[in-house]
């Protein structure tokens, strides 16, 4: 097994966030298996960390306690931000997730210290199950009564009495576990010392009592999901109680014409409801548009106020534009709208304020930026032309998962080779992950991780176009 182990703050994740001394781990793993474990030198023991984490367990829905909430559905972001805010209690946290084929295995936040996965979605990355797997290392209750403690054992018999009774468990023979299930809920039993499976005996009665299991079963694992099947369990509906103000975008369309991109179309998702009355409150449904030459009074009225302003100080990226030495330096910055929660940078001309350029961030793992936005899922249509005078036209959408080979088959191969882009900030110059590789195609920058995969898209306007009137969209 090749599993790469990088030792950062959580500050990487968040920009210019401080971890206040907790180390998180950063696990890129090729063959995505659980890490090895791994003790982090000159640390006390866990017995000095504090007290253990008392959680209220809610079926098919979360795991929370009075300060902080795991719920289903919730963003990657969110889960992250709370592990931040409560570091000295929930210390020692792994991000595993695959390096070479990232989509195809969920990305997981371990809390080693604590016994406790969050498996998140590897395309929507929203939680999608809870799994506790070391339940010597937090209290558990269900409806404000303890099922797991340091005085109580979770036994199948205490389990019975703590849910009820519920359908027949299944045997893996396999894995020699017992499977309990409830709706969203399921329960594993460790089985390896027994003499023989478990055996279903209709004649028994019906339940828990129908199976021959030895007393003082113990679980070994829960898991907390949506519907009946962890097998077929997908990440639900982000919780309204999520949504904390915050506008998301369900999926972002980008609008050209026949020469490149003029704006962008945005599927917003925003929790509304009547004024004080919390308990009509539904997600509302928003379609947006933006487009290249919109003033920056525009973009606020259609998306409200950015997360953040960022004024740019130097553009590297001119030493590789046409006669840069003839260029005027300008007096003013240009500036940025950074809008996390959509995965969106709009970048504005420090002269006429007008939108010159978009970036849409996908968020993958392993890249400089992780974890600052939200990933942002485009759809950018194009039209490829084969042949000779003859020659027919091809519709192709590229998406927030398009790899780059791909790419290249529907809009064509560079001239020029790719720009090297490698990041690191002012307060660590060292940089934990590699570079980065910018082809520039149809007014279009694609930013090309080392797996293949997109680490953003920079869309540009047709030139001239930051001081003119904006564009409209095609006719769909």
């Amino acid at each position: 097994m090749n599993v790469v182990i990088l030792v950062c703050r959580l500050a990487y994740v968040e920009a210019g966030a401080e971890a206040q001394g907790c180390q998180y781990y950063l696990n890129s793993i090729i063959n995505p298996v659980p890490a090895q474990s791994h003790t982090t030198p000159n640390l006390p023991s866990l017995c000095l960390y504090g007290p253990m984490l008392d959680l209220e367990v809610v079926p098919e829905r979360s795991l929370e306690n009075e300060q902080w909430e795991f719920a289903l559905g919730m963003p990657l972001a969110q889960a992250i931000a709370i592990l931040q805010k409560h570091c000295r209690i929930i210390r020692n946290v792994q991000v595993l997730y695959s390096e070479q084929t990232p989509l195809c295995h969920d990305l997981i936040l371990n809390l080693t210290q604590d016994g406790i996965k969050l498996l998140f979605d590897a395309c929507n990355q929203r939680l999608k199950v809870i799994e506790v797997y070391d339940l010597s290392k937090v209290k558990l209750k269900y409806c404000g009564v303890h099922f797991n403690s340091q005085a109580i054992a979770p036994t199948i018999e205490q389990i019975d009495q703590s849910f009820g009774a519920t359908h027949p468990g299944v045997y893996n023979a396999a894995e020699q576990l017992f499977h309990l299930n409830f709706r969203g809920l399921s329960f594993s039993f460790q089985l390896d010392s027994w003499n023989e499976a478990p055996k279903y005996e209709p004649n028994f009665a019906h339940g828990l009592a129908s199976l021959q299991i030895p007393h003082g079963a113990t679980v070994k694992r829960m898991y907390i999901y949506t519907g009946n099947s962890l097998q077929d369990t997908k990440a639900p509906a982000m919780p309204l109680a999520c949504f904390l103000g915050n506008v998301f975008a369900e999926c972002v369309d980008v609008l050209r014409d026949g020469t490149g991109p003029l704006g962008l179309r945005l599927r917003l998702l925003t929790a509304g409801c009547g004024p004080g009355v919390m308990a009509d409150a539904k997600v509302r449904v928003l379609e947006r548009c933006i487009y290249f030459g919109d003033s920056c009074q525009d973009v606020l009225s259609t998306l409200g106020s950015p997360h953040k302003v960022f004024y740019k100080s130097e553009d590297k990226m001119k030493i590789h534009s046409p006669s840069p030495h003839k260029q005027v330096p300008s007096k003013c910055n240009d500036y940025f709208l950074n809008y996390f929660t959509l995965g969106v940078d709009i970048l504005f001309d420090a002269t006429t304020h007008l939108v010159k350029k978009f970036v849409l961030h996908t968020n993958f793992p392993g890249h400089y930026n992780f974890n600052i936005y939200h990933r942002c899922d485009f759809k950018i249509p194009l039209t490829n032309k084969k042949g000779g005078a003859d020659s027919q036209t091809e519709a192709a959408t590229l998406t927030t998962y398009s790899k780059w080979d791909l790419i290249q088959e529907h809009i064509g191969h560079p001239m020029e080779k790719p720009v090297v882009l490698h990041r690191s900030s002012s307060a660590n110059n060292s940089n934990p992950f590699r570079s980065t590789f910018c082809f520039g195609l149809q007014r279009m920058i694609f930013e090309v991780m080392q797996n293949n995969h997109i680490a953003s898209v920079t869309l540009y306007g047709p030139p001239g176009r930051a001081a003119e009137a904006p564009a409209q969209a095609p006719a769909q």
